[in-house]
């Protein structure tokens, strides 16, 4: 397969520190052609900036994940604006709401997030959002700020999907959709518009299977890519090109 764009990984992380500069010449080499390389935090939004100005073919977005909302600096929301006005960075991001593990209090997530929907709707650019076991809040938020942007990893119902749509969101799905346990993930990709679906590794994270219990990278995409064409009825090259294409869409990137 090639026309692969991987619409969220983190390169800047600790586990490619070693040998970041080979698995990016083999994600080539596997027909990735683009990733965009998300933050979690200030530091992390200067690293993927640097590998993007590196490569050709990676792109960076800008943003506080919420685990680390409680230690933002004050000035932040200054940084970030600065950094988008690099032409490799095409998002903010990842930025949302996790109560899964609750590592920033409730209320500093959500001020957090909130502050960021607002900044990216100011300089007219998409968001990646994080949402874990916080639908409710997320979707409010969502609702009330109307952002252009992606849900990432989502693992949520179709019903929930469709929301989603109808907000004008695109869904990212990782290889969690490759897992025994897929079911009502595969069911939700099953109702996303075509035009509206995006594939993502959230490497070093989220592994497909095969890979299961390895460090993830985008050459392991094809996989993700296939068990989607499976469930949509078309070719996995189509749907690589067709994701590219939203990709692009999306982070206005030329094709």
């Amino acid at each position: 397969m090639n026309r692969i764009f991987d619409s969220h990984a983190h390169y800047d992380d600790e586990k490619f520190s070693t040998d970041v500069e080979a698995v990016l010449q083999k994600i080539q080499q596997s027909g990735v052609e683009r990733v965009v390389n998300a933050a979690s935090d200030i530091p992390s939004s200067y690293r993927g900036l640097e590998l993007a100005e590196k490569h050709s073919f990676l792109y960076s977005a800008a943003g506080v994940h919420p685990h680390e909302a409680e230690d933002v600096q004050e000035d932040y929301l200054k940084v970030i604006e600065k950094l988008t006005e690099h032409p490799k960075v095409v998002a903010v991001g990842e930025i949302g709401l996790d109560y899964h593990y609750d590592f920033s209090p409730r209320d500093i997530q959500k001020r957090v997030f909130e502050e960021q929907l607002i900044l990216a709707n100011r300089l007219d650019m998409p968001v990646i959002i994080h949402s874990r076991e916080a639908l409710a809040d997320t979707m409010e938020l969502v609702k009330k700020h109307r952002p252009k942007g992606v849900i990432h990893c989502f693992s949520g119902s179709a019903e929930t999907a469709r929301e989603y749509g109808r907000l004008g969101l695109y869904i990212g799905f990782t290889g969690v959709v490759t897992f025994s346990n897929a079911r009502k993930t595969l069911e939700a990709a099953a109702t996303v518009p075509l035009d509206r679906l995006l594939i993502e590794t959230d490497c070093p994270y989220m592994a497909p299977v095969p890979y299961r219990g390895q460090r993830c990278d985008s050459s392991m995409l094809p996989r993700t890519a296939e068990a989607l064409a499976a469930v949509r009825q078309i070719d996995p090259q189509k749907l690589c090109e067709i994701t590219y294409t939203n990709a692009c869409t999306l982070f206005g990137i030329k094709e």
